[in-house]
């Protein structure tokens, strides 16, 4: 199952953040505008990502709740039916929530860094280091190190929680 070792962390000023991230940066930005259907599942998280009416991605992931550079396995699918795709599965699992989000997406070697504008929450940076199949999960976790301090990012920035998760205990 592939692997990455991820941050979130919220941000107060993204302008800022994001001359520093895309100082780094090996390619120009993208801009994606996000829909993630999570649905009610016995362990981990499943999520329907949608960007366009033809484009979606099927995610399941496992990952523990805790602020600091974290595993996260997960397995994706590339669905040209998103519509279908959520209706089957709203059907059979039922949905726990869903999360809209602009992401501005930079890429650094192996890693992503994510500028994320979340509805009803606010600006966030997630970092996800993605492990080559011969890396360790703490050679993973040292690369995310120097790119949180590259870009300013503190420990008491972290947050623990999915986005989902901030969004419910919101309510």
């Amino acid at each position: 199952m592939p692997s990455n070792i991820e941050i979130k962390a919220r941000i107060p000023d993204v302008e800022a953040l994001r001359a520093a991230v895309e100082s780094l940066s090996d390619a120009p930005v993208e801009i994606l505008d996000q829909e993630d259907t999570f649905f009610k599942t016995p362990r981990g998280r499943l999520k329907l990502r949608v960007q366009g009416t033809n484009s979606g991605q099927l995610i399941s992931y496992q990952r523990e709740d805790a602020p600091g550079p974290r595993p996260s396995h997960y397995l994706i699918v590339p669905t040209g039916n998103p519509a279908v795709v959520k209706g089957i599965l709203t059907t059979v699992l039922g949905v726990r929530g869903v999360v809209r989000k602009r992401r501005w997406l930079y890429r650094v070697g192996q890693s992503r860094i994510h500028l994320d504008r979340v509805a009803g929450l606010g600006d966030f940076l997630e970092l996800e280091v993605v492990l080559r199949p011969d890396q360790s999960e703490e050679e993973g976790m040292k690369i995310a190190a120097r790119l949180m301090e590259s870009v300013g990012i503190s420990a008491d920035q972290l947050v623990e929680k999915s986005y989902l998760d901030l969004l419910e205990f919101r309510s």
